[in-house]
Order: C-alpha cells, then structure tokens, then sequence
C-alpha cells in the first residue's frame, strides 16, 4: 500500500461528526403480512388525480431538470393560504427546510484557543451566545437536537410539563431556563410523539417572548382543531413548517414548505440546493391541492379511527393521552412498553417505542385504517385483556 495512504479514513473525518449520535428514522421493514403503525404514515393512498397527473409526468421531461424554486406550487400554495408567493419555499421534505434554517439563522459556536467546541453541545445558557443556541422543548421531534450538533450549535433543550404541554416560558425565562433571544426555537405543534395539541393564543404568547427566529413546526396540523398559520403572516420572525407527507400521503416524494415573512424566505432561498424539489414530486403536489375535499374526507376518518382505537385501548387499562395527530401516545398495562413492542411486533403489528426519558414507558401508535386498528386490539387483547 502507498505509504501517503496507510492511515484509516476515520482521521479524515470532523471530529464534531464522527462524534455524531445520528437521527434515527423509524423501521421501514420488507416483511409480508406486516401491519406497519410505527412512522405516522397515512393509511390511504394519494387521490386518484394525484397518481394520473404522476404517471402522465412520466415522459420525455424527466430528461430536464425541474423548476428551482417550484413557482407554480408556491403560486398556489399562496392561494391557499392568503398570501404571496414569496413568503413561501418548497423543500425536499420540511426536514430539508429545518436544517436550513438551522444554517440561515444559527451562528456556529466559534472555537477559542485551547477550547473544545465539543464544551458547547450542551452549554448552559449563562455560557453559550444565544446567537448560537437552537432551542427546543423535549419531548419532541429527535432532529432537532441532531441538526444543532451537525451545525456546531448550542442546544437548549427545555422539558415540557409532565402531561406534555407547554411549560410557562416567562417563568422559564426568569429562572434562567429558556433564552429569549435564542437564534432558533423549534416548536412542534401539535407535539411528536405525545400528540398533544396547542392553542394558537398559546403559541401567540411564545412568539411575542422571542427575539429569535421561531419555526412552528405544523406536520401533523390536519388532523387537530386549529392551526397557527396566522402567526407566520403576522409576526416577521416567525416560520410555519408545513408538510406533504403525513396528511397528504405523499411521504415518497418529499414535499414540504416554509411560510414566513419574505425576508426570512429570501434568506432560506439562498442557501437552498439548486433543482432541490424534484419535478414529480411538484406535479403531485399541484395535483393535491385540485382534490383537497378528498383528503379532508380522509382527515375524518383517521380522526374518528383514532378516537375509536383511544377508547378500546384505554378499555384494555392502556393509558392514552388525547391526541390531535393521526398518532397516539399509550402507556402499556402489565408489561414495559419494550416488552410490548416486542410481543405486538411477534403477532406482524410493528409500533414505535422511544429509549428516551418521559417517553420510555409509551408506545406510539400510528392511526391505521378501521380494519388495522381492529387488528391490533385483538392483538392487545391476546397478549393482555
């Protein structure tokens, strides 16, 4: 071997990567039979518009790139929520739009001579520059601390009350606990995994507290009483994330979007990846927006399938928290949730179980069809009723 190249590839590597704990997505398994309730995905396929407009996509375009910045979609995802076209970018799913916003709005913690940035991961608030902090309260989505770390970032995470809502940020705040002027605050509305929902007038007090950029991260919004759409219209700091995938079923071509005041945008716009949304994925996207009354429809009934499932669950002594998600959060009797998931995944009925804290003794639960939530209470009354 050339002596230039003996030495491990490891020592190539950032050592703020290699140290990395990566997000970790949930299973995605290949096994016949299986009832997947584990990834929040929705249980009824896109509007027969949806996949013609697809399939008749599917020619001599596909040689061209796609628009760049998606101008028809944002035209009518404009349209659709009263604004204009530039406070609005489409991304490769919103996950690609958080970690931009991580990178528009978020100084990296600057080394220092004889300083590790590896000091800073976890910094207290007393000690890391709030134009570097990406705040966020836990339990909540598990990228967000995973793209401060890729960024080099302070994390604040601030536990939420233990029935899942939000804590009083001004308390917090007095206390040393929450940073106003936190470069990002993440929120997840309604929150993932707890599905609790949250008012708009609480969300309106948070924002009016913070100097920083504030991104209400709305994935699961269609299946709750209200959203916060209004706030992201209203206040020049505040974003609005938005996705195709869980209410709209279209988790495979990953379509998200910011709305948000146009500065804010044009910002997230320069730092976008050229050609970033790929071309099918605009068109099913369009297409969606012509058949909204149909994926209302569906809304009502993953609604109604949730409520039914909440009752016969708690029937069976689970403890479920009420949710406004197509997902429920349900404190297993008799066993750990571990032991759960692994004595409902024996019986080709896979959900999601958490090693974290406040969340370890729970299952999450996706909202399946009628006939996969059925399945799965027999299968809880198997193993426990």
């Amino acid at each position: 071997m050339n002596r230039m190249f003996s030495r491990t590839p490891g020592i190539l590597i950032r050592p703020l990567i290699a140290a990395l704990n990566p997000y970790a997505p949930g299973e995605q398994p290949k096994i016949k039979g299986l009832i997947k309730l584990n990834t929040n995905e929705n249980p009824y396929p896109p509007s027969p518009k949806v996949l013609a407009a697809v399939k008749a996509a599917v020619d001599g375009r596909l040689r061209l790139y796609p628009h760049p910045t998606a101008d028809r979609l944002r035209e009518r995802l404009a349209r659709l929520h009263r604004c204009k076209p530039g406070n609005i970018i489409v991304g490769n799913g919103s996950d690609e739009l958080l970690a931009m916003a991580v990178r528009a709005f978020v100084e990296p913690v600057e080394d220092s001579p004889g300083t590790r940035r590896n000091r800073w991961r976890s910094a207290r608030l007393s000690r890391a520059p709030s134009r570097s902090v990406v705040q966020y309260f836990t339990p909540s989505y598990s990228l967000y601390p995973v793209l401060a770390d890729i960024h080099g970032a302070a994390k604040n995470a601030v536990a939420l009350e233990p029935d899942f809502d939000l804590p009083d940020v001004a308390r917090l705040t007095r206390a040393g606990i929450w940073d106003a002027r936190a470069a990002l605050t993440f929120v997840t509305t309604p929150n993932a995994p707890s599905g609790r929902g949250y008012a708009t007038a609480e969300l309106e007090r948070l924002c009016r507290a913070q100097k920083g950029v504030v991104v209400l991260d709305e994935a699961y919004v269609d299946f709750a009483e209200e959203d916060a759409m209004r706030l992201a219209l209203t206040f020049p700091h505040v974003l609005v994330a938005r996705t195709f995938s869980k209410a709209y079923s279209l988790c495979f071509q990953r379509i998200g979007y910011f709305v948000g005041h146009p500065e804010l945008i044009a910002a997230l716009q320069k730092i976008r990846d050229s050609y970033n949304v790929n071309g099918l994925g605009q068109i099913a996207a369009e297409a969606t927006l012509d058949d909204l009354p149909r994926y209302q429809a569906n809304f009502r009934r993953i609604i109604a399938t949730r409520e039914k499932l909440s009752r016969q669950l708690e029937a069976c002594g689970f403890r479920v928290w009420p949710s406004r998600t197509n997902f429920i959060l349900a404190r297993p009797p008799r066993f750990p949730a571990h032991t759960w998931l692994r004595r409902l995944r024996d019986r080709k009925i896979l959900v999601r179980w958490f090693d974290q804290p406040g969340v370890k003794e729970y299952l999450r639960i996706t909202i399946g069809t009628p006939a996969e939530a059925a399945a799965l209470v027999r299968a809880v009354k198997s193993i426990a009723c």
